[in-house]
């Protein structure tokens, strides 16, 4: 069986993205606790990195600092992103844009041609980021949310075509 195939570091400036690891999971719990209502537990970022084949996490560092991370369940040929934070310092510095690129790029290299992702309707920010890379509107998850049963919307975006990782 041949070995499994990881996405390499990428060295942006003062940027680093690069695959999350286990002890990166207190400062991410960090992250989660500033960005959401509900946020993920360390004990579900430990079972989504060390038993969920589908699952890809990234970590954005920044000046030596993680600044932020982002992960997707890679099924088939889509993408589902499953969350995707800024520290709260960081934010307004485009690195939220930077790195659902890199998400994207990842998710290509694995053989995705279009990602998914929900988002309240109350985040407008976000919504604005996810329309400029290309994400539309397709539903509504009603209820979605279970801090304040927040629909959530849906949205698709086509992935740019290009070299993916052979099966």
């Amino acid at each position: 069986m041949e070995p499994k195939r990881e996405a390499q570091p990428v060295f942006d400036g003062a940027m680093l993205f690069r695959p999350m690891h286990t002890d990166d999971i207190p400062v991410i719990c960090e992250i989660e606790q500033e960005s959401f209502a509900t946020p993920w537990t360390a004990g579900a970022f430990y079972n989504e990195l060390t038993s969920n084949n589908f699952a890809k996490y990234l970590v954005l560092e920044y000046e030596g600092e993680i600044a932020g991370y982002g992960g997707m369940w890679l099924i088939m040929e889509e993408a589902h992103v499953t969350n995707i934070a800024i520290r709260e310092k960081y934010r307004g510095r485009k690195l939220g844009e930077r790195l659902l690129v890199e998400m994207q790029q990842t998710a290509v290299f694995y053989g995705a041609l279009r990602m998914t992702l929900e988002v309240r309707p109350s985040n407008l920010i976000a919504q604005r980021l996810y329309e400029k890379m290309g994400f539309r509107s397709a539903g509504i998850r009603r209820g979605y949310y279970t801090d304040n049963k927040e629909d959530a919307i849906i949205m698709w975006a086509d992935l740019p075509k290009s070299e993916r990782l052979s099966k």
